[in-house]
């Protein structure tokens, strides 16, 4: 047994060694992760598939832009510089969420100005119902006193009605 013990402690760091040379090619320093490429991915589109996020499509274009969103990350690029990188490539379609500027900008005002014109239009519909189910006064409540002729009168015609 004691023969054996220097047998395995050797075959131990061999492995060990073997372990970390495998690890060292894999991810290294300068090697992004895959959650770092989709983060990115996901903000793009795929040119081929229609409204397919480029981190979900299977499609070989989209496989050989993750390739180089990972081979950018790798030399140093920022995710700004990549994205308008592809920007410049193919133009803003690829984009999953469009640019805060010039014409695009409607697509960020028109839902604020629709919710902004529903409430106004809400509240005007709601004041003009209130409006309706005020009962309205049939005679003011301080009426001028009645002369005694028009009194004396009003009497002598509901007694000629009965």
């Amino acid at each position: 047994m004691v023969r054996k013990l220097p047998l395995v402690l050797v075959v131990m760091l061999l492995s060990l060694a073997a372990s970390q040379a495998a690890s060292a090619q894999g991810n290294g320093p300068n090697q992004p992760t895959d959650d770092q490429v989709n983060a990115i991915a996901k903000k793009l589109y795929c040119p081929v598939c229609p409204n397919t996020p480029l981190d979900v499509c299977e499609t070989k274009a989209c496989q050989d832009w993750r390739a180089q969103i990972r081979d950018e990350l790798a030399a140093g690029w920022t995710e700004p510089q990549i994205i308008d990188y592809f920007v410049a490539q193919y133009g803003e379609r690829v984009l999953a969420e469009p640019q805060r500027k010039g014409f695009t900008s409607l697509v960020w005002l028109l839902p604020v100005l629709a919710v902004v014109l529903g409430i106004a239009v809400t509240w005007q519909v709601l004041r003009g119902w209130r409006r309706a189910h005020v009962p309205a006064v049939s005679a003011p409540a301080h009426a001028p006193p009645l002369s005694p002729a028009l009194l004396d009168r009003i009497e002598r015609e509901l007694r000629d009605l009965d």
